[in-house]
C-alpha cells in the first residue's frame, strides 16, 4: 500500500509543523486531521482553507530534521516548501486508505478544481501517497501543464517521477523541463533513466538550436553520455572544442560516463578534457557555474 513507513513520516511532519506555525493554527490542523478519518468533507474544506489558516513562509529544515525525513522515505525533501504545502501533504496522510477506490477518487476529485497552490501540494504528495502506481497517469497529465509553480513541484526533488513513469512519460518530463528551463540538477534520476529515445530528442534539440544559432544548456549532455555513438559523436567532439568552458566539461563528462571506443579516446588524447575530469569536475558543479552566470 506504502513504500515506507506511514505512520513513522506522519509524527515527523507533525513534529515539524508543530514547531513552525503558532499554537493556535497547529491545534486547528491537528482537529481537522481528527476530522479527516471520519468525514472527507472536513478534509476537503480542510485541505482548502490552508494557506488562510497556516501562512506561506518557507519550511527550512536542519541538516539533521532533512536527514531523519529520508531515512524514512528515500529522496523526500521539503526544505524550501511553503508551510501552507506541508500541512496540506500532512491532511493527505491522515485520509484512510484501506479502501483503495474510494481512497483514490478522494484525492482525484481534488485535481480539477483546485488551485495554483492546491495542485503544487497535491503533486509534491505523489511519492508520499498509498497505491503509487495509481497515479501514473495524473503525473503524466501534470507535466502538460504549463503552471511553472506546478511544473517545478512535479519535476523537482520529487522521487515519484523517476519511481514511476514509464519511459515515454519520463522523457516527455525531462524534455518539459528543458523547455521551461526548470533546473536539471533537481530532477531525481536524471541520468538512471535517461535511455536511448530521449537520447537521440536531446540531440535533435542541440542541432536545431545550433542551427538557429542559439545556446544549448550544457547539462543536457548528461543524459547522452551512456548513449554517445557514431550518430552523435560529432555533436561531442563540437561542444569539447567549444570556446564555452562549460560546454568543454560537460563533454568530459559526457566522454567519461561513455563506454563508446571514439569517446574514450577522445578524452585519452584532448589534455584539456582529461584534466578537467582529473581535478573531479561533476555535473553539479556545472549547474553551479551556470547558476552564478544566469
Amino acid at each position: 500500500m506504502y513504500t515506507y513507513d506511514k505512520n513513522q513520516l506522519q509524527s515527523k511532519l507533525a513534529d515539524y509543523i508543530g514547531a513552525r506555525v503558532p499554537a493556535d493554527a497547529w491545534q486547528w490542523l491537528q482537529e481537522k486531521a481528527t476530522l479527516v478519518t471520519k468525514d472527507s468533507k472536513q478534509f476537503h474544506i480542510a485541505f482548502a482553507a490552508a494557506s488562510r489558516k497556516l501562512g506561506k513562509q518557507a519550511v527550512v529544515l536542519t541538516a539533521e530534521e532533512q536527514t531523519g525525513l529520508q531515512q524514512i522515505r528515500k529522496q523526500l525533501t521539503v526544505t524550501g516548501w511553503a508551510i501552507d504545502r506541508l500541512c496540506r501533504v500532512w491532511l493527505l496522510l491522515q485520509l484512510n486508505s484501506e479502501d483503495e477506490d474510494n481512497y483514490v477518487q478522494t484525492i482525484e476529485r481534488l485535481f480539477p478544481a483546485a488551485e495554483m497552490n492546491e495542485l503544487v501540494a497535491l503533486y509534491s504528495a505523489l511519492p508520499l501517497l498509498a497505491y503509487p502506481q495509481r497515479w501514473r497517469a495524473r503525473c503524466a497529465e501534470g507535466i502538460r501543464n504549463n503552471i511553472a509553480d506546478v511544473l517545478e513541484a512535479i519535476m523537482c526533488d520529487n522521487p515519484y517521477p523517476s519511481e514511476q513513469l514509464d519511459e515515454a512519460a519520463w522523457n516527455q518530463l525531462v524534455l518539459k523541463a528543458i523547455f521551461t528551463e526548470k533546473p536539471l540538477q533537481k530532477v531525481i534520476g536524471l541520468i538512471e533513466r535517461s535511455n536511448e529515445t530521449l537520447a537521440n530528442s536531446l540531440t535533435d534539440y542541440a542541432h536545431e538550436r545550433w542551427a538557429a544559432h542559439r545556446k544549448v544548456l550544457p547539462l543536457l549532455w548528461q543524459c547522452v553520455g551512456r548513449f554517445i555513438n557514431a550518430h552523435n559523436f560529432a555533436d561531442i567532439q563540437r561542444i569539447a572544442l567549444s570556446t564555452d568552458a562549460r560546454e568543454r566539461e560537460a563533454a568530459a563528462l559526457a566522454c567519461q560516463q561513455s563506454t563508446y571506443a571514439p569517446a574514450q579516446e577522445l578524452l585519452k588524447t584532448n589534455t584539456l578534457l582529461q584534466q578537467l575530469v582529473n581535478r573531479g569536475i561533476t555535473w553539479q558543479e556545472i549547474a553551479e557555474k551556470l547558476q552564478r552566470n544566469s
